[in-house]
């Protein structure tokens, strides 16, 4: 058994099988129609892990993804050093800073409803940040404040994220 660096013994490594070339149509075809415990079933079976707290759209394009990676092989290395070489160059090479943004942050085309004042407000999770009434913001909190006029925790203001007790 391996072991890790402080010595506790590794996790098992996961092992999914190959899926076959000629199954990889109908399975796409199926993800739509499939049922959420469906879905999350093949997450499980594919990846391994407990499916992620995301609607069915990300999981249906992920699992997507995952059946044509086992039938025709996943990224060339080269392809993934490329990545990894601009995600540096956006985070400084600070991999875990990635990882928070990229699990935190809503999916591209996720409308973010918030009434305030009786007024309701519609922000669109862009690739860039977001957009509210036409007009591009690099963070919640600078929609929040142009919407309040004081300073908010935009992730709080838009109930994305719980106060601390």
């Amino acid at each position: 058994m391996k072991r890790t660096a402080q010595g506790a013994p590794s996790p098992p490594a996961i092992i999914v099988s190959a899926i076959p070339k000629q199954d990889v149509p109908a399975r796409l075809a199926a993800l739509p129609n499939a049922g959420i415990r469906d879905l999350k079933e093949q997450w499980r079976s594919l990846f391994g892990t407990e499916p992620p707290p995301y609607n069915r759209r990300f999981l249906e394009r992920r699992l997507g993804y995952r059946i044509q990676e086992l039938a025709y092989g996943g990224l060339k290395p080269e392809t993934i050093a490329r990545l990894e070489a601009l995600g540096e160059q956006i985070d400084g090479g600070n991999i875990t800073l990635r990882r928070i943004r990229q699990e935190q942050r809503p999916i591209v085309g996720t409308r973010l409803l918030r009434e305030y004042q009786g007024v309701e407000h519609v922000v669109t999770v862009t690739r860039e940040g977001f957009e509210y009434q036409g007009r591009p913001y690099q963070s919640l909190s600078a929609i929040a404040r142009a919407i309040t006029g004081t300073r908010w925790n935009g992730w709080l203001f838009f109930g994305l994220r719980k106060a601390s007790a």
